[in-house]
């Protein structure tokens, strides 16, 4: 039987630190637990808003530029470890499964827009890994940050602190399941949530 289904978002401010590579080796071990990586923009997404800021274009267009942001920090975690490989959808992320690797969600699909998915900076990363994760069915949704979140804080109170993005707690609403944030003080709880997951599924 196969483990439970765990969206695993990557803020892009990983990219650069030690931490990006013990994450990324946590979630490719946790096999055969199902998880779907999922970055963020990191300095691709900055470099849309600061060009936005320069040129003057509008919301809809920086969101799909900023979903090609992410499409390119997909390719680099993917080329990073070679249990990973890109998935656009949800389709493809079985398809990865089956074959034995661990799925990167690359959200050009998206890029046309979806109903229910403002095109703003409202919905950055934190928000399209609640939607995919509402997407494929998961069970969980892990956010890796470059902080630490107040235990037990709620979706509403990560976006009051600016952890996650404005639309995460309606988005995280939508989704309903389990949503866990680890920090640089956790980074050690992740291997044990996917392990958990699959143990829960075969117990049951």
């Amino acid at each position: 039987m196969t483990g439970l289904l765990t969206v695993v978002k990557i803020g892009g401010s990983l990219l650069g630190s030690p931490r990006l590579d013990p994450v990324l080796a946590a979630i490719a071990e946790a096999r055969p637990a199902r998880a779907v990586v999922v970055p963020g923009g990191g300095p691709f997404a900055d470099a849309v808003r600061e060009t936005q800021a320069l040129l003057g274009f509008g919301d809809v267009l920086a969101h799909r530029l900023a979903l090609d942001a992410m499409g390119q920090i997909a390719a680099i975690l993917a080329d990073r470890h070679p249990a990973l490989a890109i998935a656009a959808d949800a389709e493809e992320i079985a398809a990865r499964h089956r074959a034995g690797s661990v799925p990167v969600w690359d959200p050009r699909e998206v890029r046309c827009g979806r109903p229910g998915v403002p095109e703003t900076w409202d919905v950055t990363s934190d928000s399209l890994a609640a939607w995919l994760a509402t997407e494929v069915g998961a069970d969980c949704l892990v956010l890796i940050k470059s902080v630490d979140a107040p235990p037990d804080a709620s979706p509403r109170d990560l976006a009051d602190a600016g952890i996650v993005d404005a639309a995460f707690p309606d988005f995280a609403w939508r989704f309903g399941g389990t949503v866990t944030v680890i920090g640089p003080s956790s980074d050690d709880r992740l291997a044990s949530l996917l392990a958990a997951g699959f143990t829960r599924s075969v117990a049951a």
